[in-house]
Parts: C-alpha cells; sequence; structure tokens
C-alpha cells in the first residue's frame, strides 16, 4: 500500500473511532490501529523520499496559535511533534496590550504534515475532554484545566513515541535493514540531522524556555482522557460546548 493510501485508511478508521454509540474497546480498536498507521506513514515517507536522487530537503512553517490558553495549545502542539521528528521554537511577541504566541515547526515536509493533522484534531478533542471535566469547588478553573491540559500532552507524547517506535520496529527486522535495503535507523538519523541543521541556521542562538509550574489537580484526568484521545483524526467540526471550554 502506498502511503497516501496509507493516511486514507487512518482518516477512514478515526471517522468510524467517533461514530456514537460505539463501544469504549471497539473505539480503543479503532484509535490504536489509526495511531499504528500514522507512524507507518511516517517511515514509508522517509524512506521513499531517501531512495530518491537527491536528499530532500528539511522544511519549516509557522503557526499562530490563538488564546485562550496559547501557551498551553502550545505544550500539546510539543507533545505532538517530538515523537514525529520534527522541532518546535515557541515565539512570543506584545500586540496591542496582549502576548502574542506562535510556533515555528521545523521538519521533513511529511513530517510537519502528520503533525498538523494530529495536532488540529487533539486540539478539539482537548477541548470536548475539558467540557466534562468538573474541577473542585475550592480550586480556580482555569489552574485545573491548564493541569489538566499538561496531563493531557503528557499522555499524547508516550502514546505518540510507542507508536513510532514500533513502526520503526517493524520495518526493521533482527537483520538491521527494511524491505527497501536501507537502514531505517540511518535514514532517519540523517533526516533528523537535517532539520536540526535547518533549525540552527534560522535560530542559531536558540536558548532553552523555562519549564512551567502548573498548580492544579487535573493532570491526572487530563492524562486519563489523553490516553484515549484519538490520534490522526481531520476535519472534524468544533461545537459551541468545545468552544466555551476553552473560553
Amino acid at each position: 500500500m502506498n502511503s497516501d493510501a496509507l493516511l486514507g485508511r487512518v482518516r477512514k478508521l478515526l471517522a468510524m473511532a467517533e461514530a456514537e454509540g460505539l463501544t469504549d474497546a471497539a473505539r480503543e480498536t479503532y484509535n490504536a490501529k489509526a495511531a499504528e498507521l500514522i507512524a507507518q506513514y511516517g517511515i514509508d515517507r522517509a524512506l521513499l523520499e531517501e531512495a530518491g536522487p537527491s536528499k530532500v530537503a528539511a522544511a519549516d512553517l509557522v503557526l499562530d496559535i490563538h488564546p485562550p490558553y496559547a501557551r498551553d495549545k502550545i505544550t500539546l502542539l510539543a507533545s505532538i511533534v517530538a515523537p514525529l521528528g520534527c522541532r518546535l521554537v515557541h515565539r512570543t511577541e506584545r500586540r496591542q496590550g496582549s502576548t502574542g504566541h506562535t510556533a515555528h515547526l521545523f521538519g521533513m515536509e511529511a513530517d510537519l504534515t502528520r503533525a498538523q493533522l494530529l495536532f488540529t484534531s487533539l486540539l478539539v478533542q482537548q477541548a470536548h475532554g475539558i467540557a466534562v471535566a468538573v474541577p473542585p469547588p475550592w480550586e480556580d478553573p482555569r489552574a485545573f484545566r491548564r493541569s489538566w491540559m499538561a496531563g493531557f500532552a503528557v499522555a499524547v507524547q508516550q502514546r505518540l513515541t510507542a507508536a513510532e517506535q514500533a513502526a520503526r520496529d517493524a520495518a526493521e527486522p533482527a537483520t538491521g535493514k527494511s524491505r527497501s535495503g536501507a537502514s531505517v535507523a540511518l535514514v532517519l538519523a540523517d533526516r533528523s540531522s537535517r532539520v536540526e541543521a535547518h533549525l540552527a541556521s534560522v535560530y542559531p542562538h536558540l536558548r532553552a524556555a523555562r519549564g512551567r509550574q502548573l498548580s492544579g489537580s487535573g493532570g491526572r484526568a487530563g492524562y486519563t482522557a489523553g490516553q484515549r484521545a484519538d490520534l490522526g483524526t481531520q476535519g472534524r467540526v468544533e461545537t459551541p460546548t468545545a468552544r466555551r471550554a476553552l473560553g
């Protein structure tokens, strides 16, 4: 199956996973298969591109991250791009009395496509989860939601990391070679070096961001929701309930 057809299967599986009235077991089956296929798509595209006559250059793009909870949305995006072999630079600037947030992403084109697809979906899923998560009456709802979103992001990163590693292991058996004859580990390492070089050319003096301290108690509930989240859906319409949850 070619890589584009593989991505089409991911979309169909996750449309099935979103159907109302589905049992949790069936939903988990669809979601797990979708995560597996989207990781396989990344490996297939990498091997296909590296088999060409010339090296594919790393790319970059800038996403404007809108409030509310812009920093928390950046955290979710970072949890997606890292397992997919991409890098993120969080940029802030003053805009008419407030702080604007953008994410400058660096990666191979196919991986940036996967990252955007997942981010679009998981933002909506996160909003749906917050809509039904009830903070304790004694706690600031915004603090609870921020910690909930942090837990959600941790679970997403763990699941994507596991799916990516499984896809690499499946593509490169004990012989150390993929079906195409190329070493998957070497192919991915070479592509990663191109991404790092492109990042360094744009930001030669990049500094690591300071970690955030969150006081809310929603982390465990958010983590559980992240474990159930669809990994790869596209084109879902955001409902008024979801918009209110992030407002």
